[in-house]
């Protein structure tokens, strides 16, 4: 494999860990737990692992002495940089227990281990991945596991294998596949820990024992870097508007962590939008209007960030995509029928509110609506191409208003959509810490017997000696939401608070953004130099660190 100046120099980077982790162990036990909706629910369908206690780790004074342990490990649904360290902290984790221990990767996700594709993971080929991008030591993959003769069938693997540990690198949707299959398990005595990991560059895997996912900080960086690009480029030519489309399937953080950094002339949050009832009309009317306000100054261009899942938050499309989900779910001859007759197929379908607003948009945007829906199913937001959609509109408006005298500048636009760009980028310091540490941190709950736990690394605005390690059971965060028609338990995403202090300074900000050009070039990832500039965490974890010590 011919490697990069920087794949040869990060080769030698050893991530920072928690001071607890550094030595003998021994386990802390907090209060026990429930889940934060619909408990009753949640405790009937996960008798066996509801209810468990948060845990932390904390130095002990003498090592114990532990078998060795075979442990299997699955990265699931979409990439995250720093999913390669996790492996690496649990390769080293499970050896530093036992030197015999031994781990197996399942080859392209949870797929692999229904199909019992696997292979050893060694120290020469974990070797070659630290510190590195993307997911391809073992490929990822969004089969999902949910059905007992899939639990069986991976059964027959880990027990060939001696696996006593199954370890889930995944986001919200993943982590609660971990989270039933230990359930599973733990019933029928299978003698199979289930941990899982909290990856998801989208940010909304997050709670008060897990303050972010991995990758996030990564993807930020890196989309911060391309957007500053353009926002100089913009303030070069003075001529376009870029509507820059950016990923997160459902959350807002990506784009308001992103704001924070380049100050943008705009930038719509997508739970905002909700709250305020807004229309498609109202937030084109918004942007319009900046336009217009930055053309009285003789400033014909800038800058708007949308968040990917915008679409699902404006309450009337909403609405629709709800009604979509269900009559997708069960017409599955929809997909057969005629491209031609298709839209008329669903109009006729649907109810009159939801049917009107779908025949109200572009032909392209409502039928990118009734895509496929992802194995989760959900709509698969990126496919739908709403920052053409919103430039468009915005160019009608505008020359509506020139034609009245409202509006006297100049309108071209340029669209862009960054998502992939951001999952496979070489970790920042930050995530690659954090993600050895989490990493490390599975072992020790695999050491101490946990299952339906999920890997907890907090205070990560401290130096990370001072970071607070341990397990959250998963049934903590889990709630009960309709899925492909269903009512089914689910991790609670975390979406943007509005009164959380990021988007506070988000909002005090705004409006100035929105008239002068205040922009900011956070310039590429920078892994060498000072620690102010290598070594800062997001500004959201920055704001809500500070906003919990007043």
């Amino acid at each position: 494999m011919t490697k990069s100046a920087l794949q040869i120099a990060r080769a030698a980077y050893q991530p920072k860990m928690p001071t607890a982790l550094l030595g003998p162990v021994k386990v802390k036990e907090g209060e026990p737990t429930q889940s934060v909706a619909n408990q009753e629910e949640i405790k009937a369908l996960f008798p066996n692992t509801y209810g468990q206690p948060y845990i932390v780790f904390e130095q002990a004074e003498e090592q114990k002495k532990y078998p060795p342990v075979n442990v299997g490990v699955i990265l699931s649904g979409g990439q995250a940089p720093g999913g390669h360290n996790v492996i690496a902290g649990l390769f080293d984790g499970i050896k530093d227990v036992n030197p015999e221990s031994r781990l197996f990767g399942f080859i392209l996700g949870p797929g692999g281990l229904i199909d019992h594709n696997y292979m050893e993971l060694t120290a020469p080929i974990i070797d070659e991945y630290r510190n590195t991008g993307g997911f391809d030591i073992i490929g990822s993959g969004r089969t999902k596991l949910e059905k007992k003769e899939q639990f069986d069938k991976g059964l027959i693997i880990l027990k060939a294998l001696d696996i006593k540990a199954l370890v889930i690198i995944g986001g919200d949707d993943s982590n609660t596949n971990a989270c039933v299959l230990a359930e599973y398990y733990k019933s029928i005595n299978a003698g199979v820990q289930v941990i899982g990991c909290p990856k998801t560059i989208d940010g909304d895997l997050k709670n008060e024992m897990i303050e972010t996912s991995f990758g996030f900080d990564t993807a930020c960086k890196v989309y911060s870097e391309v957007i500053g690009n353009i926002q100089r480029d913009c303030n070069s030519a003075r001529k376009y508007w870029h509507f820059i489309k950016l990923m997160g399937r459902s959350a807002s953080h990506i784009a308001l962590e992103c704001a924070l950094q380049v100050h943008p002339n705009i930038c719509l949050i997508s739970e905002e939008v909700e709250a305020k009832n807004q229309s498609l009309d109202d937030i084109v009317t918004e942007i319009a209007e900046a336009v217009a306000a930055r053309a009285a100054q003789g400033n014909n261009f800038g800058t708007v960030l949308i968040p990917e899942g915008l679409i699902e938050f404006i309450p009337a499309m909403k609405s629709l995509i709800a009604e979509l989900n269900d009559i997708l779910a069960k017409h599955p001859e929809y997909k057969v029928i005629r491209k031609s007759e298709q839209r008329n197929y669903i109009i006729e379908m649907l109810s009159k509110a939801n049917a009107d607003v779908f025949k109200s948009l572009p032909e392209n945007v409502a039928m990118q609506l009734t895509l496929d829906r992802d194995p989760h199913g959900n709509v698969q937001v990126s496919a739908i191409e709403t920052e053409k959609l919103l430039a468009e509109m915005v160019g009608k408006k505008l020359a509506e208003w020139k034609e009245s005298g409202k509006y006297v500048g100049k309108f071209a636009t340029q669209t862009h959509f960054f998502g992939y760009e951001g999952r496979c980028a070489a970790p920042s310091n930050y995530d690659a810490d954090y993600c050895y540490s989490l990493g490390y941190t599975a072992a020790a709950l695999i050491a101490f017997g946990k299952t339906g736990y999920m890997s907890s690394v907090r205070n990560t605005t401290a130096p990370a000696k001072d970071w607070i390690a341990g397990g959250v059971p998963i049934t903590m965060m889990m709630n009960m939401e309709r899925r492909n028609g269903e009512m089914k338990p689910v991790i609670q995403k975390a979406l943007v608070e509005l009164d959380g202090a990021p988007f506070r300074k988000f909002a005090e900000k705004r409006a100035a953004w929105a008239i002068s050009t205040d922009y900011v070039y956070p310039g590429p990832i920078q892994y060498f130099g000072p620690t102010e500039v290598c070594d800062q965490p997001t500004k959201t974890l920055q704001l809500e660190a500070k906003s919990k010590k007043k």
